[in-house]
């Protein structure tokens, strides 16, 4: 950790490394805010963590035959482009072909003119639709908010009530997530991991000989996940969710396999119309329903508002690990851009946990 804090220039890691029921590590390093000691019990956003949580909630109504994953999404919102065409699963596994609102130029002004700012479903949808589709539904690969942003939508539709609730009562309780929780403004529990960040830098014309570094612990993360997925969480959490997801404990055989087998691995090709954000599945990188496969390694690693996390479960050694950090200013390139070091420091402890079969280095 001392190393990995040195090299990436960080504020703060927090992690936690469980196997089977053996508490590895549980340990805080550096600090929160300055003279404020970081803790394991802080807590801190986990972005798409939660499209782990959804792709869990699909598949039970799957599992209850309320649907199924080939079931075309017109059933429910059939204004949307090809919605006779893109299915439920198209949406979880990021293979619909739809824009990322995200990757839109004028969202993206939007959002650093105001990162306080709490997106609507339509506002989303409205920057997602102003471009045609990248591609045929099922025809190509291509990481899109825009999936996820729908497909908790539905979700709601197919339990009858608010998508908040619906994970509350059907997967984070039974997950046994206590400090998991959702909320549409910028509020987060105490005690707090504040987060800082250089990002907005070019968009704010910012000279890279001008010293920039802002706190970003309140900006609004709803932009990123469907309303009633936007959440905030602890180290414990992270490392609960990995086993809960990793070994599929919510669900039948059959839909933890649809989940995170790599039905993906090879599909995919690099495109002008969507890139950067399309490609080929390769063994490092492939997407299941709602998780993102690594060797053998089951993963999800949010990167947003000056926060990196990561957690990761090994299913044959029953190896857990979740991690998250914050940035100190020589993080961030002269653009204002940086990487997810949560992820290298995974893979290194990975590598270190289970020598034979570790994280593939990216």
């Amino acid at each position: 950790m001392q190393s990995a804090m040195a090299d990436g220039h960080l504020r703060a890691v927090i992690v936690k490394v469980t196997q089977g029921d053996q508490v590895v590590t549980r340990q805080a390093f550096g600090t929160s805010m300055e003279g404020v000691p970081a803790t394991t019990d802080m807590h801190f956003r986990n972005g798409a963590v939660a499209f782990s949580y959804l792709g869990t909630l699909l598949l039970q109504f799957v599992d209850e035959h309320e649907v199924t994953l080939d079931d075309t999404i017109d059933r429910w919102m059939p204004e949307l482009p090809a919605a006779d065409q893109v299915t439920l699963k198209m949406l979880a596994n990021q293979t619909s072909g739809y824009p990322d609102y995200e990757a839109d130029p004028a969202w993206e002004a939007a959002w650093n003119a105001d990162p306080f700012h709490i997106w609507t479903v339509q506002e989303r949808l409205d920057y997602a639709f102003s471009r045609p589709m990248h591609f045929p539904p099922g025809t190509n690969w291509s990481y899109a908010h825009t999936n996820f942003l729908i497909l908790g939508e539905i979700l709601a539709q197919i339990g009858g009530k608010p998508l908040d609730v619906l994970l509350s009562e059907r997967v984070l309780g039974p997950m046994g997530l206590t400090h998991t929780v959702q909320t549409q403004t910028s509020d987060i529990p105490s005690p707090v991991l504040h987060s800082y960040s250089s990002e907005r830098r070019a968009a704010l014309g910012i000279p890279p000989t001008t010293a920039f570094y802002e706190e970003a612990t309140f900006w609004n993360t709803q932009w990123g996940t469907p309303i009633g997925a936007n959440q905030t969480t602890t180290i414990d959490d992270m490392a609960a969710t990995a086993v809960a997801v990793g070994t599929g404990s919510l669900l039948s055989e059959s839909s933890y396999h649809a989940m995170t087998d790599p039905n993906l691995l090879g599909f995919g090709h690099p495109d002008p119309a969507c890139a950067p954000s399309c490609g080929q599945q390769v063994n490092g990188y492939n997407y299941g329903l709602g998780v993102v496969r690594s060797g053998s390694w089951l993963v999800q690693n949010p990167l947003l508002s000056g926060y990196g996390a990561t957690e990761a479960y090994l299913p044959s050694e029953e190896i857990a690990i979740a991690v998250v950090v914050t940035y100190l200013p020589g993080a961030f390139d002269a653009q204002g851009n940086y990487s997810n070091a949560s992820d290298t420091i995974f893979r290194s402890i990975g590598a270190l946990m289970a020598p034979n079969d570790p994280p593939p280095t990216r």
